[in-house]
């Protein structure tokens, strides 16, 4: 059995509150949908649901109050998952707007910054995408060459980007951009919110170039930014100092939901060995020996949930500890996918098209394509490496491999 921690009466108590409101709420058409079913393609009756959780209070539950959050503890955010998950409907956030623009806006944006951006990003209005990488600067992000000129109150920002997340679906971008050639390299960058769009819809100098999946989808693209305008006033923590609004976006990145991120890995673990009973592959001593590893991971990460709610972590600003995070999750994900691609055998093979010419892949083959990339974005698997054994367990660095090595003795 599970253990279960009594997290006091405030929390039972939200508990009940959610657990009814979800009962009474819950939409029938999105019963058994999972948040990342909607989260990479338009789902019937989803944005519906997003509105109804909006006026209900529960969108960017983690915000302060005063910002039109809730101002959830850690604890009660994992409650909600916990309770949307005993639901079996998805839990619509507002994606990086929620997640890493708005919490990178309260630490280190103005006032009038907060007032201007937060509620769009609450009601939708704005969707935003990130413009970090580029052909030269993956995990070396501080090399970026895209320029920023200032002109009068505006600044043009020019350059190009690649594995944009979700930029199709955007009207904004956080962007980073070189706004001091002169100054080391992480220094003389600054963190813009970039409009894709003019007030008449048409592009404010943004190119999009779809990069095409496995299975026909595109959820990132190539992002080409020519003079792409956006007003001063749309700096995020002054010129700059992009670099520290940076790690205050990729520690969110790359924390994510530390608390309560088992809640999906254990819902999805069971809707596998249910899948693998009804195949008759659960038998299978190889599958059976996988899946004991994909449980134990599971609760591994629903134990370091547990110790960092004890802690209250969930309301610090995360710190280089969420790349031990990162790195667990991520590598986990890909390996549990492959694992199910080859319990499946022949039937994780067989995708149709569909009449627009792209492959019509379902849950399980979806989340093998997706989980090829977790151990790139927000930071590969090696940098996360680097991070951990730097700056948190205090190793030297590496040394570098353009100076002469002393002679050992």
């Amino acid at each position: 059995m599970a253990l279960e921690l009594d997290l006091g009466p405030a929390a039972l108590a939200f508990r009940t509150e959610i657990r009814e409101w979800l009962e009474a709420n819950k939409p029938k058409e999105l019963v058994g949908v999972s948040t990342d079913m909607v989260t990479r393609g338009r789902v019937p009756g989803a944005s519906e649901w997003a509105a109804k959780l909006t006026e209900a209070g529960y969108m960017c539950v983690s915000w302060p109050k005063e910002y039109g959050g809730r101002g959830l503890t850690g604890i009660e955010v994992a409650v909600l998952n916990e309770e949307f998950a005993r639901a079996n409907v998805p839990r619509i956030t507002r994606g990086m707007g929620e997640w890493l623009v708005g919490p990178s806006i309260i630490v280190w944006g103005s006032e009038e910054q907060k007032k201007k951006f937060l509620p769009r990003i609450i009601d939708g209005t704005d969707r935003y995408c990130q413009g970090f990488s580029e052909p030269d600067a993956g995990s070396d992000l501080a090399a970026l060459k895209t320029r920023g000129i200032i002109d009068g109150d505006q600044i043009l920002i020019t350059g190009q980007k690649v594995w944009t997340s979700g930029a199709t679906e955007a009207n904004m971008m956080f962007c980073l951009c070189r706004t001091d050639v002169d100054a080391p390299k992480h220094a003389g960058i600054s963190y813009v919110l970039l409009p894709m769009f003019n007030e008449d819809q048409t592009s404010n100098g943004v190119e999009l170039r779809p990069i095409k999946q496995p299975q026909g989808a595109s959820h990132f693209t190539e992002t080409f930014l020519t003079e792409a305008r956006a007003p001063v006033a749309n700096i995020i923590g002054g010129m700059n100092n992009g670099w520290r609004v940076t790690m205050t976006t990729l520690g969110n990145e790359r924390g994510g939901h530390a608390t309560t991120q088992h809640v999906e890995y254990t819902k999805q673990f069971w809707e596998a060995v249910k899948l693998l009973q009804k195949n008759g592959k659960s038998t299978d001593p190889v599958t059976r020996q996988q899946l004991a590893w994909a449980y134990s991971h599971v609760e591994i990460m629903r134990f370091q949930g547990l110790k960092l709610l004890s802690e209250v972590l969930a309301r610090k600003e995360p710190g280089p500890a969420a790349s031990i995070n990162k790195m667990f999750w991520s590598e986990y994900a890909q390996k549990f996918s492959n694992h199910m691609m080859n319990a499946r055998g022949a039937e994780a093979l067989l995708i149709e098209d569909d009449k627009n010419g792209q492959y019509v892949a379902d849950r399980w083959t979806s989340l093998f394509f997706q989980h090829r990339a977790s151990t790139i974005w927000g930071g590969t698997a090696q940098v996360q490496r680097n991070i951990v054994g730097e700056r948190v367990l205090g190793l030297p660095k590496e040394p570098d491999p353009n100076k002469p090595r002393p002679n050992a003795q």
